[in-house]
């Protein structure tokens, strides 16, 4: 499918990859990992061809289709989401405006005998088949599909695409990306921009693909979910592991006790052959030999450990200092962007100790909530801070606001006071950054050595409530390990605006659920909202944890929720049927019309009757409506059927 021979890259004199080779072959779900700088999205770009290696190539079929979610949008203003996501159908489109010329000429002309009249019945003929063997047809009902599941309403399809933030526009462009069907799909960190719904639903999408899929993600259970094959790149090499992410970990670890194994008998050798040279160096009659061992040694390839020292990159949040019972309070806070109601009266007291997870599909006010508390836009209503608290606030887009002409090291020195601009250089070890690196400029780095910058300086004061907004997004999955073991041993006050469910997990003891402009809370971590949420959205049963008085009422509800649930199941099944019936016989009649368009003499009697091809097309748009609402009380159906009672 796609090979990849001694490829080789390097930047500055340095080594990105020295002659790589591996195959990606169809049905791969190839989970792409390794540190951050490791050259994973640079990978991405050179099996894309959006960059040329310094040597070595890359080989594909030449009808090979590569999708490549790319982090720069190109979007022509004045589109509504509908019409760029039609642009993925471009190859159909064209094929559409043909028949659609090839059907005008038709109507228009009237020398029904004549050569050229044939020839254009029998051009429509073969662009007709062509449109509808490659799904034509279906084009509108897979948009509405993909979109819907990526998060959009139908009140959205409509809307400018300048009229979204960043992270939605990015949804548009894997949905683009999604419909177009490639042979190979190449995603970089497709999750960051999604909610867990969204994440869910394109584990679903991805699952059932049948291209291959090249897949860079710091969200292991994303990639447990998907992956066959595990990619790793260390050391400008890689190692290819047929095995999902989790068991690459115990694979690889047993790859490297054997490489240590090795290196201790290399340096055992080494060691033992220089003694022998300076034995014999010395010796006339043993020079010649001393000669061969050196050059021996020479030739030996060093091996390279790749185990980190995981001790050494540990680190800890300043202990928090003390602070009153209340953090915050927010009384009757309300926001809106530019008419639009984002937060409607929303009350809320957080205590000392509290760690809250804000989720919730974007745009719903989570990052909103979390810039009012920290003051950073303006609102309605009160945000009080309690006694003593000191608050430190980690931005979505917090590594945006670093100077990229400065180095590592002066970034955090220029950031740091008198008490830590010691600690500087520790601080930046905790983090993965030593020796050269942290002379490295900040416009070198990549998004995930950016957000480790970002973090540390949130290290250098002592703070009693943190507030993080998508902190993990572009960490490597080591540093991600890192940052929450200090989160967990943190003693303020604590609230994350996070999408990843490992994360998440064991991290915080309330979630709140960011919807319909307000907030609702769960008193569990993310495992038991997802549970939660399931029973509440398909159940469609409202029970406060807290109200035992009302379970005899909730039984009542859920018995006939459960009937309700039944008959609105037979009532689709039933629709269906229907239109599957009618879906049938209409199509059993463009089959004979067709049939009968194929005979040349036939084609001359019908084609001068009044309206025929107008009645001819608008029995083809029927079917293609029909199919449309088939294929959406299917996905109804299934979606009724997988959360039966």
């Amino acid at each position: 499918m796609l090979s990849v021979n001694n490829l080789s890259l390097y930047f500055g004199g340095q080594d990105v990859f020295r002659n790589i080779s591996f195959m990606i072959n169809k049905g791969d779900k190839i989970g792409l990992t390794g540190k951050n700088g490791a050259g994973k999205s640079t990978l991405l770009k050179i099996l894309s061809s959006n960059l040329s290696p310094n040597s070595g190539s890359v080989a594909s079929s030449n009808k090979l289709i590569i999708g490549y979610l790319t982090q720069d949008l190109d979007f022509e203003d004045g589109r509504t989401v509908l019409e760029e996501a039609n642009t993925a159908f471009d190859d159909l489109n064209k094929i559409k405006f043909l028949m659609d010329q090839a059907n005008t000429q038709l109507i228009e002309r009237t020398d029904y005998e004549s050569e050229e009249y044939m020839e254009i019945i029998s051009n429509f003929n073969q662009l007709e088949e062509s449109y509808r063997i490659r799904g034509g047809h279906e084009t509108s009902s897979m948009i509405g599909n993909i979109l819907s599941g990526l998060g959009f309403e139908q009140k959205d399809f409509d809307r400018k695409t300048n009229e979204f933030s960043g992270g939605w526009r990015m949804r548009i462009e894997l949905a683009k990306l999604l419909l177009k069907k490639p042979d190979l799909l190449l995603l970089d960190e497709p999750t960051n921009h999604l909610d867990i719904e969204s994440i869910v639903w394109l584990e679903n999408w991805i699952s059932n693909y049948t291209g291959a899929v090249v897949l860079v993600s710091h969200d292991k259970l994303f990639l447990d979910a998907l992956t066959n094959r595990t990619i790793e790149i260390a050391f400008s090499k890689i190692n290819d592991y047929k095995a999902s992410y989790t068991k690459y970990l115990t694979l690889r670890e047993d790859r490297i006790e054997k490489q240590i194994q090795a290196k201790k008998n290399q340096d055992k050798y080494i060691e033992e052959t220089k003694l022998l040279i300076n034995k014999f160096r010395a010796k006339k009659n043993k020079a010649a030999f001393a000669q061969t061992l050196i050059k021996k040694l020479d030739k030996l390839e060093i091996i390279e450990v790749e185990k980190e020292d995981i001790g050494s990159m540990n680190f800890r949040f300043p202990p928090a200092p003390h602070s009153g019972k209340i953090t915050v309070t927010l009384k009757d806070i309300n926001k809106d962007y530019d008419g639009k109601v984002v937060l409607k009266d929303i009350n809320l007291e957080i205590s000392k100790g509290d760690k809250i997870a804000f989720v919730g599909k974007n745009g719903e006010g989570k990052s909103t909530l979390a810039k009012i508390i920290n003051n950073k836009v303006k609102y309605c209503g009160e945000v009080s801070l309690g006694h003593q608290v000191r608050l430190g606030y980690y931005a979505q887009n917090q590594s945006d606001y670093l100077d990229e002409n400065l180095t590592v090291l002066q970034t955090i020195e220029e950031a740091a006071n008198e008490s830590n601009i010691g600690k500087s250089r520790s601080i930046l070890g905790s983090f993965l950054f030593s020796n050269d690196d942290v002379s490295k400029k900040i416009k070198v780095l990549s998004g995930g050595e950016r957000a480790r910058v970002s973090l540390c300086k949130l290290l250098l004061e002592p703070y009693n409530f943190l507030i993080m907004d998508e902190p993990t997004n572009h960490l490597d999955i080591t540093s991600k390990d890192l940052l929450k073991q200090a989160l967990l041993n943190y003693s303020g006050s604590l609230i994350i605006v996070s999408h990843d469910r490992e994360f998440l997990q064991g991290l915080t003891h309330k979630v709140y659920e960011f919807k319909n402009k307000n907030v609702k809370e769960y008193l569990g971590d993310i495992n038991y909202f997802l549970q939660e949420k399931d029973f509440n959205s398909f159940k469609q049963l409202e029970m406060s944890l807290n109200q035992k008085d009302n379970i005899t009422k909730s039984k009542s509800s859920k018995y006939l929720d459960q009937k309700t649930h039944k008959k609105e199941i037979n009532r689709i099944n039933n629709s269906i049927k229907k239109l599957e019936s009618k879906i049938q016989r209409l199509q059993k009649k463009k089959s004979e019309v067709d049939k009968q368009l194929s005979d040349p003499i036939t084609y001359n009697k019908l084609s001068p009757q009044d309206d025929f091809f107008k009645n001819y097309e608008k029995n083809q748009q029927i079917i293609l409506d029909l199919e449309t609402e088939w294929s959406n009380l299917v996905d109804k159906l299934n979606r009724l059927e997988k959360n039966s009672f």
